[in-house]
């Protein structure tokens, strides 16, 4: 098992850039795939990015590349998300989610542990 608390969120302004971060506990952190996933009031979960056990492969939703970037530290126990360029469309709640098939997949419901999320706002 696996505990996610997600930091970094804020309000930012239109073209900024913010860093999430997301603290995982146990010795296990290596043996999992993480995701990240963002939802906006009245949405569905939306997948963000994604990266393998190891980090040598990330993936990333529609329209991610390029303003997104995931890494993870797998001798510190934390994944990150660097966003730049923000848009008001990127406001919503982000969520870091571990899996343990290691596929680093893109659907949500593949995912067994979720952290509590962290509220990103974009302003103008």
């Amino acid at each position: 098992q696996v505990h996610l608390v997600e930091s970094g969120g804020g309000l930012v302004q239109t073209g900024g850039s913010l860093m999430l971060s997301c603290a995982a506990s146990g010795r296990t952190f290596s043996s999992y795939a993480m995701g990240w996933f963002r939802q906006a009031p009245g949405t569905e979960r939306e997948f963000v990015a994604s990266i393998t056990r190891s980090g040598a492969v990330a993936y990333y939703g529609a329209s991610m590349e390029g303003r997104f970037t995931i890494s993870r530290n797998n001798a510190e126990n934390t994944v990150s998300l660097q966003i730049n360029s923000l848009k008001i469309e990127d406001t919503a709640v982000y969520f870091c989610a571990a899996d343990s098939t290691g596929r680093a997949q893109t659907v949500a419901r593949a995912y067994d542990y979720w952290g509590q999320g962290t509220q990103v706002t974009v302003s103008s």
